[in-house]
């Protein structure tokens, strides 16, 4: 493998100094925690940029997803789409409550709203919609949904720093909205994350549950957890603010040099193009389709076998995890778009430096596939479920054979 291997992502850091002039004020008043004057700052500052009402602070984007449902009261069942990172998943579970899975949208690769309705029952409580790659989802039509069937209606925003619709941020949307600040985000505190909802008393509720629920020191109102954001955190966020625009703009270059050479070759299917009003170019995700030469799985170790880590987001999918896949609504029969994209989607290399030359090599491997004379041949099923509950990938095995 070469020395100089390009990953996915590279977090970008703001100057050392700028966090520096940060940290002596933290040094100085020995307020490390417990919003203190540093993290007032930071969520002041993050509600005028993001154009939100109200934002609280997280230490990281799953406690704030694990928050905002139980600060809704959601048990039952949770709707929620079956091609997202595990979080999305994961901390529906830690709630305590049931799982049910949703297909995609084809194009958006985001949640399916007539597959959401199509899934309600007497004992849904909420949706639990995910922006894939800050692709909006479609809002209306969950908005809609959710007051029709009396539903909590969250959005795991994760991917959507800055990123907007026609109406403004897509963060604007649901009872409440999460957005993370993970170092491989587009906005990053190196951990950290934020929930943005629409009123004080909402927020003041937040912001008591991210610290046990404590009130006061005599009083305790509800059951938190310890999810607070540390003034340390909130001082390379307040630093990297003023530098996102610029790593917003360079990933664009980025990505329109990825479109440029991709758009026009044959199996390659970009899905989020660089001239879409809003967007955050967060990520650069690709489909691979049958008439590339290459199954998506092959492509991606080819990459790796030449330094380049590309990344399947979202493979496997969530119904196919071993803790997720026999719930009745994993049945692959019933997610044939998710299990689609998670055979033929992967991510290509993007971060605001990544250097023109390393971007040429990543392209140069996908537009010049090594040949191959197999010509692709109908399935009944690209993929199927064993009792055993593991997937056989049946067209990629024979598409490998030709790599």
């Amino acid at each position: 493998m070469p020395d100089d291997i390009i990953y996915v992502t590279r977090p970008s850091l703001p100057p050392r100094e700028d966090v520096m002039s940060f940290l002596d004020e933290v040094w100085d008043s020995r307020f490390v925690t417990n919003g203190g004057p540093i993290h007032q700052r930071f969520e002041a500052a993050l509600a005028a940029y993001l154009d939100v009402p109200y934002v609280t602070l997280t230490a990281n984007a799953t406690l704030g997803c694990m928050l905002a449902l139980r600060h809704l009261g959601v048990t039952g069942e949770v709707i929620t789409p079956a091609f997202s990172f595990v979080a999305t998943a994961h901390a529906v579970n830690w709630v305590g409550a049931d799982l049910v899975f949703a297909d995609i949208d084809p194009v958006t690769l985001s949640i399916d709203p007539a597959d959401v309705e199509r899934r309600i029952t007497p004992k849904t409580r909420a949706i639990f919609a995910v922006h894939c790659y800050a692709n909006p989802c479609d809002t209306q039509a969950l908005a809609d949904i959710a007051k029709r069937h009396g539903l909590a209606l969250i959005y795991d925003a994760a991917h959507c720093f800055a990123a907007k619709d026609e109406g403004g941020s897509l963060l604007r949307h649901g009872d409440l909205s999460v957005v993370s600040f993970h170092a491989t985000k587009v906005f990053s505190t190196l951990e950290g994350g934020a929930i943005i909802s629409h009123d004080l008393e909402t927020k003041q509720a937040l912001d008591r549950l991210c610290n046990y629920g404590i009130v006061d020191e005599s009083n305790v109102d509800s059951v938190g957890l310890n999810a607070k954001m540390s003034e340390m955190h909130a001082a390379v966020g307040l630093a990297q603010l003023a530098h996102v625009d610029r790593d917003i703009a360079l990933r664009e270059q980025v990505v329109q040099r990825y479109w440029d050479r991709l758009k026009d070759v044959d199996g390659i299917r970009c899905i989020c193009p660089p001239d879409h009003p809003g967007r955050n170019n967060y990520a650069f995700p690709i489909v691979v389709e049958p008439d590339y030469p290459l199954s998506c799985r092959t492509l991606h170790e080819r990459l790796k076998e030449n330094g380049i880590h590309a990344r399947r987001y979202f493979y496997p999918l969530l119904s196919q995890l071993p803790m997720y896949r026999d719930l009745p609504s994993a049945d692959p029969q019933g997610l044939p778009q998710a299990i689609g994209a998670s055979k033929k989607v992967m991510c290509l290399p993007l971060y605001p430096d990544l250097a023109p030359e390393d971007q040429d090599r990543v392209l140069d491997m996908i537009c010049n596939p090594p040949a191959c004379d197999w010509a692709p041949q109908p399935y009944a099923f690209d993929v199927m479920q064993t009792p055993a509950g593991y997937i056989r990938e049946d067209l990629d095995r024979v598409q490998n054979s030709c790599a």
